[in-house]
């Protein structure tokens, strides 16, 4: 059979250094994690694989559950824009014992346990700020339960006495979603894996839990059938998946199996090479090229990798880091010329340039400005001493910078210890793995401690177009409940009020200009460094027998797994 044509069987296999950060769809937020949270739940809406991207337009939600997009025309949109009608398909089935109809009250549960205090979704202020009493449930459930280790019966007795205003199950085909304001982003709030359905028998498991890990439940073409945190998964076919009911993915494979285990790119590389593995699991290693690849995709939106990350509430050096000052300071020591020679010599097959502001090119409230220049992005090591000497710190301090053990990142803490100490700050490294890096930085508790001081995670919208809030709002918006995506705790009233602000345009041009004035504003705080925008487009390497592998800016790139085929079946 041609392989241009889809074939069927095979065990696709992954390899490479980088872990889930969690499986639980409630919490996770990597979006490496969604190349595989995407084989067994599904969403209301979701995103096509889109093989010749053109511009933004084409990463545009689609029906998944959902029978079709709300609009006033067909009824699913009040004129007010303030209320959306949404009608499931029949046929959507969980992989339980018996086999059960996904229904309106599992998608309820879904957006319930996005809320809960024990591992909560990163991006939730686009809940709260979005749906009528979300903001209310999330703070009445974390005064209900405090502790930070409760039983699930704890966590299932809110859930189950409570409701959010703002989401009614009509019946078990039909959902209501009430809104504060008009977003014309909602679509894609919805679309967000956080947004996935939960069955009833989640209300017995903690949050990603390893006992939930061991008992999650498949809506998808694929199940998991075997799952050690950071080492390995394998997954195995639904059979209760059917063909028509999934407009979005395909069951070509026999099952997927992910090997993760610390490897150099080369290694990866190699194996692949080999035949011993199809694609690589977060490595970047790339296909062959000459030069740097372009792609009209590049133009959807870029991100930022890596960007520094200060612990605002840190206690470490008298509290420097919450302090502007000293934050400024460190802005103009970074050589981010330097940083992009580290990626060049990586060979990730993207573009990259130095990065001047919180929301990069490409995105919703991007306009050029430089706050921090220096010459040519190399850093201004004098300037940046007197602004330290001036905020109380003429004989230096020590801090510590935390980053991931693969790829690049270790150079990059390297170069930031040579330009930091260049000013008199004196950095201890500590390096987590992929499993767990962004689980500490989004757990408070770790940055209350003084466990860091500095990091260097990256941040990719999670979706294009009409996308100001995919930045500004979960980095920057004041959220210290664990599972974050405000890692340093940062909070300015006024930023809180000039997000909202912006959430509340609904003028084009207007919004633009509210979320431009967000990022002058957290980049005047000093909130963060960003030190390098990325192309969205990577040349992932690809095993001979693999087919159709279609890269996803919605999974940051990675290729949709529920798509491709192999050539040679095993």
């Amino acid at each position: 059979m041609s392989g241009d044509q889809p074939r069927y069987g095979g065990t696709l296999r992954l390899y490479g250094p980088g872990s889930m950060d969690h499986v639980d769809p409630a919490s996770s937020y990597y979006m490496l994690s969604g190349q595989i949270i995407r084989l067994f739940t599904r969403q209301l809406f979701t995103y096509r694989p889109v093989a010749h991207l053109r511009d933004w337009s084409q990463v545009t939600p689609v029906p998944d559950v959902a029978m079709e997009i709300p609009t006033v025309d067909n009824g699913g949109l009040s004129p007010d824009h303030l209320t959306y009608t949404v009608r499931l398909r029949r046929g959507v089935y969980w992989d339980t014992e018996p086999p059960r109809e996904v229904n309106a009250a599992d998608f309820v549960r879904g957006f319930k346990r996005m809320c809960n205090p024990v591992l909560r979704a990163g991006a939730i202020h686009y809940y709260t700020s979005t749906i009528k009493g979300v903001a209310e449930y999330c703070d009445d459930y974390a005064a209900a339960v405090p502790d930070r280790n409760p039983e699930p019966a704890e966590l299932a007795r809110f859930q189950n006495t409570r409701d959010i205003p703002g989401i009614t199950a009509i019946d078990e085909r039909t959902l209501v979603f009430e809104l504060i304001r008009p977003a014309l982003d909602f679509i894609h709030i919805i679309s967000m894996m956080f947004a996935s359905p939960a069955p009833a028998e989640y209300d017995d498991f903690v949050p990603d839990s390893p006992e939930f890990r061991r008992n999650v439940r498949s809506l998808g073409p694929y199940r998991l059938t075997h799952y050690n945190h950071g080492a390995e998964l394998r997954m195995a076919r639904n059979p209760v998946w059917q063909q028509g009911t999934d407009p979005v993915r395909h069951q070509y494979l026999d099952g997927v199996e992910v090997i993760m285990e610390k490897a150099t790119p080369e290694q990866v590389g190699q194996r692949i090479r080999g035949g011993q593995a199809d694609l690589s699991w977060a490595s970047p290693v790339t296909e062959a090229y000459e030069e740097n690849p372009t792609d009209p995709g590049n133009n959807l939106g870029y991100a930022l990798n890596p960007y520094l990350v200060f612990n605002t509430v840190s206690p470490n050096a008298d509290g420097a880091m919450g302090k502007p000052e000293v934050r400024q300071a460190i802005s103009y020591a970074v050589n981010k010329a330097a940083m992009v020679d580290i990626f060049d010599k990586l060979s990730v097959g993207t573009v990259m340039w130095p990065a001047r502001s919180a929301i990069p090119p490409g995105n919703y409230g991007y306009e050029d400005f430089d706050l921090y220049a220096t010459p040519g992005d190399r850093g201004a090591p004098e300037k940046a001493r007197a602004l330290l000497a001036a905020a109380g710190y003429p004989d230096g301090l020590t801090l510590t910078i935390v980053h991931r053990d693969v790829d690049a990142n270790p150079e990059v803490a390297d170069a930031l210890t040579t330009d930091l100490a260049k000013i008199g700050i004196t950095l201890r490294s500590v390096a987590l793995g992929h499993t767990d890096f962004y689980p500490f930085l989004r757990d408070p508790a770790n940055a209350r401690a003084g466990a860091w001081d500095i990091s260097s995670p990256a941040w990719t919208p999670d979706w294009f177009g009409n996308n100001g809030r995919a930045f500004l709002q979960p980095m920057l918006q004041t959220n210290e409940v664990r599972g974050t995506g405000n890692y340093g705790c940062y909070s300015n009233p006024d930023v809180d009020r000039m997000i909202d602000e912006a959430l509340s345009a609904t003028d084009p041009a207007h919004a633009h200009a509210a979320w431009h004035a967000v990022d002058l504003q957290v980049m005047q705080d000093a909130a963060i460094v960003p030190i390098l925008v990325h192309a969205p487009t990577i040349p992932h390497i690809k095993g001979a027998r693999v087919r159709n592998a279609i890269a996803m800016p919605t999974i940051d790139r990675w290729f949709d797994l529920s798509n491709l085929w192999l050539d040679t079946a095993e």
